[in-house]
């Protein structure tokens, strides 16, 4: 039997900058009347946030296509020892493997005080603090709109300042710097790639600032 000994955590912080809309969907359930049928995701208190679920899955697939480690676009659940993305994230539906639990856990990121002090300002005007585009299809062949294309989808303005809070498990044997490393570079990815939906279509493109390592 294989004993792990929990070492330390790492905290990894830094702030994630929407440079164009962002959307992560919602419930249709809080639509309001004359609203966008597709709105964005939302805490009890009203404010939008990205849920840590997301960010993990999308680090994940990243770093996946990236060592080419997704097959059949399906996560990868090898379990072996050397597999960074078995051993951080944990293995896809294996439970025949030795390497523990999953090293790396992602928070909610949540709005900072900067975006959540212009959402109160905006609230005093009477102005949400998200956008509405409106979305439709043309038909190649007439140069118009097809019939039933038209949609409505909410997103979060350019501007607004999430902060990203991740946590990473470090056990006796494990390579911390490795670690963190392999972060870095699914962060660094996300950059270059999109965060949320439509992103092939110009949403959710996002940087990262201020990336800060401790422990605990």
């Amino acid at each position: 039997m294989n004993t792990l000994r929990l070492q330390k955590h790492v905290l990894i912080d830094a702030t994630l900058v929407t440079k164009s809309g962002l959307r992560v969907g919602g419930t249709e359930a809080a639509m309001s009347i004359g609203g966008a049928e597709n709105p964005i995701i939302r805490d009890f208190w009203g404010n939008p946030y990205i849920p840590g679920s997301s960010l993990k899955g999308k680090l994940r697939s990243l770093l996946e296509y990236k060592l080419g480690k997704s097959i059949d676009g399906m996560p990868c659940g090898c379990g072996e020892e050397k597999c960074l993305i078995c051993r951080v994230f944990g293995p896809y539906r294996n439970q025949n493997h030795g390497l523990g639990p999953s090293r790396i856990i992602v928070r909610d990121a949540l709005l900072n005080k900067e975006t959540l002090d212009q959402i109160a300002a905006f609230s005093k005007e009477g102005k949400e603090f998200s956008e509405t585009k409106t979305e439709t299809m043309i038909n190649r062949r007439t140069g118009v709109a097809a019939g039933g294309s038209l949609r409505t989808q909410e997103r979060l303005p350019a501007g607004a300042k999430f902060t990203l809070n991740i946590s990473l498990r470090i056990f006796e044997g494990d390579d911390e710097k490795q670690f963190i490393d392999f972060v870095k570079e699914g962060l660094s990815l996300l950059e270059k790639d999109y965060l949320g939906g439509s992103g092939t279509r110009g949403y959710g493109w996002v940087k990262i600032e201020d990336f800060k390592v401790s422990d605990s």
